[in-house]
């Protein structure tokens, strides 16, 4: 907004990663005219700098999935569940093995179990505010993001909502059964899904991934990364492989 008007009108068009691209690769010494010349020399140097973090959170990420992959792969397979929020479950649980006695312990030390109003006669819960306050926002995101995205669960919200429930109610109510959910996968966890046989399938029968897409209600980027192992949840792959066998 304060940089010359040369320079904002040749670079205004950019998106965000190309204006990074292009501030980073520019040459200040081009210019002529000292103000440009300054303001271009601090735009490269924070461009570069961009660039250079990107890189590294990008290698810490991969080496994050690395890590989760060895030690819990199924957690990735979870709707909505990250290599940041399986790392975090992960730490909560490590660092407190001695509280993992019941699924309602586990969900104690999340913070998200329910806790009846001090007063009045009311059959509704508050969020209780102690706990693991990492673990306790982890579960929040995984909850926002199955509320997005996750047919079952916006079905869930809209039955909800119906019954006059609010939306702090609804995420309280999520983020227990979803904590429940992490118990029985951090304590008893599943069989790692092998996919391997779902691309081939298809193809056999000569079905296009948007025919599959459309049939089981997904999207085809969902039916091209499960096939490809990128991106794994039970729900999809037993709902796509019993459609593979009866199509």
């Amino acid at each position: 907004m304060t940089s010359p008007v040369r320079i904002r009108e040749k670079y205004r068009h950019l998106t965000p990663a190309r204006l990074i691209q292009a501030l980073a690769a520019c040459r200040p010494g081009n210019y002529a005219d000292l103000e440009e010349r300054l303001v271009l020399t601090v735009l490269k140097s924070l461009a570069q700098r961009h660039q250079g973090l990107s890189q590294e959170i990008a290698r810490l990420d991969a080496e994050l999935t690395s890590l989760i992959e060895q030690t819990a792969p199924h957690l990735l397979h979870l709707h909505g569940v990250g290599n940041y929020t399986a790392a975090q479950m992960l730490i909560t649980v490590g660092a407190n093995p001695d509280r993992l006695r019941t699924e309602a312990s586990f969900a104690a030390l999340c913070g998200t179990a329910p806790v009846p109003p001090s007063s009045g006669k009311t059959t509704r819960h508050r969020l209780s505010r102690g706990g693991d306050r990492r673990a306790n926002n982890a579960l929040h995101t995984i909850a926002l993001a199955r509320m997005r995205n996750h047919p079952p669960t916006k079905n869930f919200v809209t039955r909800q909502r119906d019954r006059g429930r609010s939306t702090p109610e609804i995420l309280r109510i999520l983020k227990r059964a979803i904590a429940r959910e992490m118990f029985k996968q951090l304590t008893r966890p599943h069989e790692d899904l092998d996919v391997r046989d779902l691309r081939p399938a298809r193809q056999a029968k000569n079905i296009t991934i948007h025919a599959a897409a459309a049939a089981i209600g997904v999207a085809p980027m969902t039916i091209s990364r499960t096939e490809r192992g990128k991106f794994v949840t039970p729900e999809v792959v037993n709902r796509y492989r019993a459609w593979l066998e009866t199509a």
